[in-house]
C-alpha cells in the first residue's frame, strides 16, 4: 500500500466507528509483523534527513523537522535491541502520540490499516518472558498470521522520557 493511500486511510479512521473493534497500522520489523492503535498514529512520512543528537543512547536517531516542529526518532530495532538496519526504500517514520509528546518511530516498512474485532485478540502468552513482555498488549489473530499488538506508551515513555526531553531540549 502506497503511503499517500495510507495516510488517506489514517485520516479517516481516526474515530473508532466500528462498534468494538480496534483499528491497527501494521508495520514491519525484524520479518516480524507488529500492530498498534490508530488513534496513536499521527502520520506516516518517508525517511528524511535525521540530525544525529550526542550524548543519546543508541536508539536515539536524532531530531527532525517536521512543519516546524522539531521531534525526536526512534530506531524501533533498535529499541527492541535487534541488529541495526540501513534505512530501505520501505522504511518510514511513523509520526506517533504518546503522553502528549510527539516522536517518530523508524519501522522496516508499514503494511496496512485494519479493523480487528475484540474476539480475535489474545492476551499475551504466559511463557513469554523476558524484557520485551510488559510492551505487549495481545496477539491479533488474523486469518493467515498472527500480529503482535504494541503498547507504545510503555515502549516510548518509561525508559526514554528523560532523553527524549534531553533530545528536545537543543536548539536546532
Amino acid at each position: 500500500m502506497s503511503t499517500a493511500t495510507l495516510e488517506t486511510r489514517l485520516e479517516g479512521q481516526h474515530s473508532n466507528d466500528s462498534a468494538g473493534s480496534l483499528q491497527l497500522v501494521s508495520f514491519q520489523l525484524a520479518q516480524e509483523e507488529y500492530g498498534i492503535e490508530i488513534t496513536k498514529v499521527q502520520e506516516i512520512i518517508l525517511m528524511g534527513e535525521i540530525t544525529r543528537v550526542p550524548q543519546t543512547p543508541k536508539y536515539i536517531k536524532g531530531l527532525i523537522n517536521l512543519r516546524s516542529t522539531v521531534i525526536p526518532i526512534v530506531d524501533l530495532r533498535q529499541r527492541f535491541g535487534l541488529e541495526e538496519q540501513e534505512a530501505a526504500d520501505e522504511s518510514r517514520i511513523m509520526v506517533v502520540n504518546v503522553a502528549g509528546k510527539t516522536i517518530g518511530i523508524i519501522v522496516d516498512a508499514v503494511s496496512e490499516v485494519l479493523r480487528v474485532s475484540p474476539d480475535r485478540i489474545a492476551p499475551p502468552p504466559p511463557t513469554v518472558a523476558g524484557l520485551g513482555r510488559e510492551y505487549l498488549t495481545g496477539l491479533a489473530k488474523l486469518e493467515d498470521r498472527l500480529l503482535i499488538l504494541l503498547d507504545i506508551d510503555k515502549i516510548l515513555v518509561e525508559t526514554t522520557e528523560e532523553t527524549l526531553d534531553a533530545a528536545t531540549s537543543v536548539t536546532v
